[in-house]
């Protein structure tokens, strides 16, 4: 990942602190421990941090807004990720609330069908007379 290139850098210590803000945005650093700060820059780059903050502050400050972006974009991945976690846990949790009432809706429909018929034969009617259906079962069970 090349944030700054190289085309039409001539000065060679500009060169390096170029390449170095580049291996540490690509979390690649050869020299120092890859924190995302000016020091770490400087060391990642061989040269003193005075250089940065102040003969090359361009360089520096043009860092500071690509560490910025890019923990932002990093804040932005984690609360989506959070965000998908929370919705696979409640759709977890409905899911099981909807196995549940699903159970005791075939129970309440066999009571009720009982009842219809204790009625049916108890008030002189036949069953086929009451006019109750069964409640059809669902054919696909819930992944």
């Amino acid at each position: 990942m090349t944030v700054l290139p190289l085309d039409g850098e001539h000065d060679p210590l500009r060169r390096e602190i170029i390449a170095a803000i580049n291996r540490l945005l690509a979390s690649t650093p050869h020299r120092s421990n890859g924190r995302l700060n000016v020091s770490q820059l400087a060391v990642e780059a061989d040269v003193k941090r005075w250089h940065l903050t102040h003969q090359h502050t361009d360089l520096k400050d043009r860092f500071q807004e690509e560490v910025a972006r890019a923990e932002a974009k990093r804040a932005a991945s984690a609360k989506v990720a959070d965000a998908y976690e929370e919705l696979k846990r409640e759709n977890t949790n409905l899911r099981q609330h909807v196995r549940h009432l699903e159970s005791r809706l075939e129970i309440y429909a066999a009571a009720l069908n009982q009842l219809a018929r204790e009625h049916a034969a108890l008030s002189g009617r036949d069953a086929d007379a009451a006019k109750v259906r069964t409640l059809p079962r669902r054919r696909q069970p819930l992944p």
